[in-house]
């Protein structure tokens, strides 16, 4: 049987969000259940072994892939929110943007020490947003064990801030696909 092509579930919409900018958007491959479930199972394989006890993402599309992806390795999901959107104590993050700073925070008793913890996002670009979740997971003592992502757009070089952390992505645009 032929491997499922998930880019054919990817929608390419120019000048979105700003004119020069190509959207790559994951909502065709979310409204098939065939599709969803192959992204998630790739990723799974991927980390099946390497003993993951929390999977971590950052809202809201992170939210989407990492759910069912700790269902699917047995391990705790952690949502990592904007200022003021978690109920509990949190740690935060300040990490500088493009175009200025942003924060993320997580709950204090969200990842402890001994956890091993999968960062997961839809998509790695310039890896800004994933390395905030990495610092976050390790300022908690935690080991980060890998990144997964359902796309990445390899030209924008995300991948090498996140190195030596092992990286894997579903699909991967290299700026002329």
């Amino acid at each position: 049987m032929a491997e499922l092509d998930l880019k054919q579930f990817i929608r390419d919409v120019p000048d979105f969000p700003k004119p020069g900018i190509l959207f790559r958007d994951i909502t065709p491959l979310l409204a098939s259940s065939e599709a969803f479930r192959e992204c998630v199972r790739r990723m799974a394989e991927r980390f099946r072994d390497a003993g993951v006890t929390a999977v971590l993402a950052a809202e809201a599309r992170g939210f989407i892939f990492a759910a069912p992806l700790a269902l699917e390795l047995n391990a705790r999901f952690v949502p990592v929110r904007k200022p003021g959107k978690l109920p509990f104590d949190t740690h935060a993050f300040h990490y500088e943007l493009e175009y200025g700073t942003d924060t993320l925070e997580i709950h204090t008793d969200a990842v402890q020490a001994s956890d091993r913890v999968l960062l997961v996002d839809d998509l790695l670009a310039t890896g800004g947003t994933i390395l905030a979740c990495s610092e976050l997971a390790k300022n908690s003592g935690a080991e980060v064990v890998g990144c997964a992502f359902a796309i990445e757009l390899s030209f924008l070089n995300g991948r090498a801030k996140l190195a030596p952390t092992p990286c894997f992505s579903v699909m991967t645009y290299d700026g002329e696909d």
